[in-house]
């Protein structure tokens, strides 16, 4: 049986919304977002996630005539799992943006007081990048000062690099009914496998919604499985233009060993073996995924 969760992607228009939503969910390269066209009113995309779990997304035009019309009528803003809202770092009327941020705030204190709010502070890359930690801190501060009642999480966000993929995985994570369960079946498998790192993503997508690591974070790029997102992705696209099919990779060099496979008929899986692990044969990691794929379907189903 399907999960169905609503979720709203909103902002003022020229934010960014259907950009990211484009590549997230339709395989657009970022460069391929110029030429969409700008959202009238509110276009409704069913997006099956992972077998079971259906994204009911709302991208809701941001022109003023459209939030005069949300406002005038709460239906949608009833029944909100999630709501994503999206600032333009560099829109030049920011004090009017809040404006329409506290009133959307307002409706949904009304309609969905329970729901989860993730704040993009988007376009980054038009920032200098010694700034941006500073400006980031100041927006969304100021973003979060609009609402006593939601406890929101923000993002800083640029459809250039990985933080739209550290986003949208987040945000997908909120919504997955069984993460836990998941995550601990993850790193039993890890354990039998001698694997230092194992990362789970969502086939279409290539968000990660599961890992299990060993390694100090304190060594290694915070944002790594994101980066790995978005240049498996564009590789998948670059792929199916050629009319192949992604099937799997293994990057190896005297440090670690790193091998990607299809897993679940939803999933990767990612297996990284670092030091001394790094020269267990490939063929072994290959018996035990597939040993594995069984078991993992309990957890993902495959679509309905």
């Amino acid at each position: 049986m399907s999960s169905k969760k609503k979720v709203l992607l909103m902002g003022k228009s020229g934010a960014g919304k259907t950009s990211m939503r484009s590549i997230i969910f339709a395989n657009y390269m970022a460069r391929d977002t110029m030429r969409l066209a700008p959202t009238l009113d509110v276009e409704h995309t069913n997006v099956r996630f992972l077998g079971n779990l259906v994204l009911n997304l709302w991208d809701c035009g941001g022109q003023y005539r459209f939030f005069e019309s949300y406002f005038e009528n709460d239906t949608i803003f009833r029944n909100v799992e999630v709501l994503i809202y999206v600032f333009d770092i560099d829109s030049v009327d920011p004090s009017n943006d809040l404006t329409l941020f506290a009133n959307v705030m307002e409706a949904m204190e009304r309609c969905s007081p329970d729901a989860s709010i993730f704040i993009l502070i988007h376009k980054m890359d038009l920032v200098a990048e010694d700034d941006r930690e500073r400006e980031f801190a100041e927006r969304s501060a100021l973003v979060q000062s609009k609402s006593e009642h939601f406890k929101m999480r923000a993002f800083a966000t640029s459809i250039w690099d990985e933080t739209l993929y550290k986003a949208w995985s987040q945000i997908v994570y909120s919504l997955i009914p069984n993460v836990e369960l998941l995550e601990t079946q993850l790193k039993d498998f890890s354990n039998i496998c001698a694997a230092d790192e194992v990362v789970l993503f969502e086939r279409a997508t290539f968000l990660v919604i599961s890992q299990s690591s060993t390694l100090g974070a304190e060594h290694y790029d915070s944002h790594r499985f994101e980066r790995i997102s978005n240049i498996i992705k564009q590789f998948k696209i670059s792929c199916s233009k050629s009319q192949s099919q992604f099937r799997g990779m293994e990057v190896r060099n005297s440090q670690f060993t790193a091998y990607i496979d299809m897993f679940t008929g939803n999933t990767y899986i990612m297996v990284i073996m670092a030091g001394a692990g790094s020269k267990i044969p490939t063929t072994l990691t290959q018996l035990n995924i597939a040993a594995a794929r069984k078991h993992f379907e309990k957890f993902i189903p495959e679509n309905a």
